[in-house]
């Protein structure tokens, strides 16, 4: 495992931008507005990033959230999404300039019988101590689908559907909006990007949550990448960028939680299924 901190998040970021070209167009987005108001670059903080898994033992929550223990995170919240067949967690640590941390993992055991074959194929192919190597949050996938399995667990589960073909990797990384200097408000910067040609997740809305539930939340769609599959090569949505705008509780102190409700439909912001 990791040692420093910011060497396992250095790594999880150029790992994520290798399939995530869009990252950097944002960035340089980000920095133009920037530069027309007297400096020289944006500061981009990052608010938190998303990791997924199956919740099979070797692979599970707990394993991928045991790089980030050691470093000094601990948990913080616990979510369940009862129509995706999710449950998760968010990590914090105690340097708060450090990106929080959402791990979810999907409910194998209540997928379709032949969906979970497809699903415990994959996972046996994986070595039995992968979890504690180094890298294996940035490791991909550890094995090859074929198109027709792809596409079963696309029609059960985008979640798994992704899984399957990017494996163990940040699913996104998120815009710290308080900390941008250009955009006071999550709308504003939605506005930009919209008429800089990305492709914003509109399910639930555009903005999900808001002032009420002290986090508001906006996301592009994930680039398409073409990914070699076991019997064809195919266009498959990769990871996406999420921008974050947290308010202030009673205490002044802003909210460091999630919502479920609006992360239900972040998670949408990889699916196949969608056309832009």
């Amino acid at each position: 495992m990791h040692t420093d901190v910011n060497a396992l998040f250095t790594e999880l970021w150029q790992d994520y931008l290798r399939i995530t070209p869009s990252a950097k167009k944002i960035h340089a987005l980000l920095d133009k507005f920037e530069t027309q108001h007297g400096k020289s670059h944006a500061e981009i903080v990052n608010d938190h990033i998303a990791l997924r898994t199956f919740n099979i033992d070797k692979i599970s929550l707990a394993k991928l959230a045991a790089h980030f223990l050691a470093l000094g995170y601990t948990e913080q919240g616990q979510y369940d999404f009862v129509q995706k067949k999710l449950k998760a967690k968010h990590f914090e640590h105690p340097d708060t300039t450090l990106p929080k941390v959402f791990i979810s993992e999907l409910l194998v055991e209540e997928m379709p019988n032949d969906v979970q074959q497809i699903i415990h194929n994959m996972v046996d192919q994986i070595a039995n101590d992968a979890a504690q190597q180094t890298n294996f949050l940035y490791s991909g996938t550890h094995w090859q689908i074929a198109n027709q399995d792809y596409e079963r667990l696309v029609a059960e589960s985008e979640y798994a559907a992704w899984m399957s073909v990017w494996g163990f990797r940040a699913n996104h990384f998120t815009v710290s909006v308080n900390h941008l200097s250009h955009f006071n408000e999550l709308a504003d910067l939605n506005t930009a990007l919209k008429q800089a040609g990305f492709v914003l997740n509109q399910s639930g809305g555009e903005i999900k949550g808001g002032h009420e539930v002290l986090l508001a939340q906006s996301s592009t769609m994930a680039d398409k990448i073409d990914v070699q599959l076991a019997d064809t090569k195919r266009a498959i949505p990769s990871c996406f960028y999420e921008f974050a705008q947290r308010y202030a509780m009673a205490d002044g102190t802003l909210y460091q939680g999630f919502v479920a409700a609006s992360a239900d439909k972040i998670f949408e912001s990889t699916n196949a299924s969608i056309t832009m």
